[in-house]
């Protein structure tokens, strides 16, 4: 790998010269090529399409993303949206601040950019919601800005192209490896040369240097890959600091009603923000089944069926959702209920849901 080596500054890290342009000659004819956020420079679109992939994986995005593009065909379309209609068409697809902070950024670049995305990394860093690597993604694809972008895949091919040692976990290695990626970028690249080098970056994260087995022997850099090449794949990325999962049980009241029309419809209130669920529709929550008894009426509370419990795993969380039921066939009176709102079985799709709320209610449905 000496042959390869570059000594660079600011970390004094030893670089292969040929990182690049193997990669963009791979990407050009092993890469990604048919998704539908690609081949494209608007960055409405590609924008889109960075925020619905973070933590999502490309094969439930590819659902999201055509529907989401009819529904609000360009950024003053997603600006002028009510709420509620960006947390629909949002709903399952999880980690929903990101539609919150979609809604806010739409706003603010046809309210502070008279409805045209910054050109620059450095501006779009500044909107709601926009990060380093969201941003230099965007200035790369759209503009052939020369600056490398780094999310989790990106950081985990890197780790292990310069088998780094530094802690991911702390702030000061973070930065150290974002200098490395600025340094190991394109000389001098075209337009096409930083598209193809960005898309190789993702697709080399996503489809070869995989967490768990990654796929060396389809890797175009494994002969300059220095974690490979000292058989310590596994030993990166560096990342000590591990967030403890927490575990809670949440009872659910799930109340049915029917109206003199016939009409289906569920009792629902919107969850408060900030917290799990913010924004979206949900039956209401308490902490045991005390409390979500204590809320109704004595009548309503002797009625109560208890359904099969359901678990749901959040990023740091898992949540165990204990459901009961509260028929009431004859109507849809309020009176004796928690704060909330009826809302019609037919009109569930225009609301946020969350994803085991939504199931819960269609198998009632």
């Amino acid at each position: 790998m000496s042959a390869e080596a570059i000594s660079v500054d600011p970390v004094g890290a030893a670089l292969p010269i040929t990182f690049a342009p193997r990669l963009i000659e791979w990407q050009r004819h092993s890469g990604r090529s048919g998704l539908p956020w690609q081949n494209t420079r608007d960055p409405y679109r590609v924008w889109l399409s960075e925020v619905m992939l973070q933590q999502t994986q490309v094969s439930t995005v590819l659902s999201y993303y055509p529907r989401f593009l009819e529904r609000f065909p360009d950024v003053r379309a997603l600006a002028a949206a009510l709420p509620d209609d960006v947390m629909a068409l949002w709903s399952g697809l999880g980690y929903y601040s990101r539609a919150r902070n979609l809604h806010r950024c739409a706003q603010a670049v046809v309210r502070d950019h008279h409805g045209v995305f910054p050109d620059t990394a450095e501006q779009l860093e500044t909107l709601p919601g926009i990060g380093a690597s969201t941003a230099a993604a965007i200035a790369a694809f759209c503009h052939g800005e020369r600056i490398s972008i780094l999310d989790g895949n990106v950081r985990r091919v890197l780790s292990r192209l310069l088998a780094f040692e530094g802690d991911l976990a702390q702030a000061g290695p973070q930065r150290e490896l974002w200098s490395l990626a600025q340094a190991l970028l394109p000389e001098a690249p075209t337009r096409e040369d930083m598209t193809a080098y960005t898309q190789g970056l993702m697709d080399l994260g996503a489809t070869v240097c995989q967490r768990t087995k990654p796929l060396c022997g389809r890797c175009p850099v494994q002969m300059m890959c220095r974690a490979h090449g000292t058989d310590q794949i596994s030993r990166f990325p560096v990342k000590t600091r591990r967030v403890a999962r927490r575990f809670e049980n949440w009872w659910l009241l799930l109340v049915r009603g029917t109206g003199a029309d016939g009409q289906q419809a569920f009792w629902l209130e919107r969850r408060p923000a900030p917290g799990i669920w913010a924004g979206l529709y949900c039956p209401p929550v308490f902490a045991d089944e005390p409390a979500l008894q204590a809320s109704l009426s004595s009548g309503f509370a002797r009625r109560l069926q208890p359904l099969e419990p359901v678990s749901h795993s959040l990023t740091h969380r898992e949540l165990r959702l204990h459901p009961l039921l509260l028929d009431l066939r004859e109507g849809q009176e309020s009176d004796g209920l928690p704060e909330g709102q009826w809302v019609p079985a037919g009109a569930l799709i225009d609301h946020g849901l969350p994803t085991p709320v939504r199931q819960l209610l269609s198998a009632l449905s």
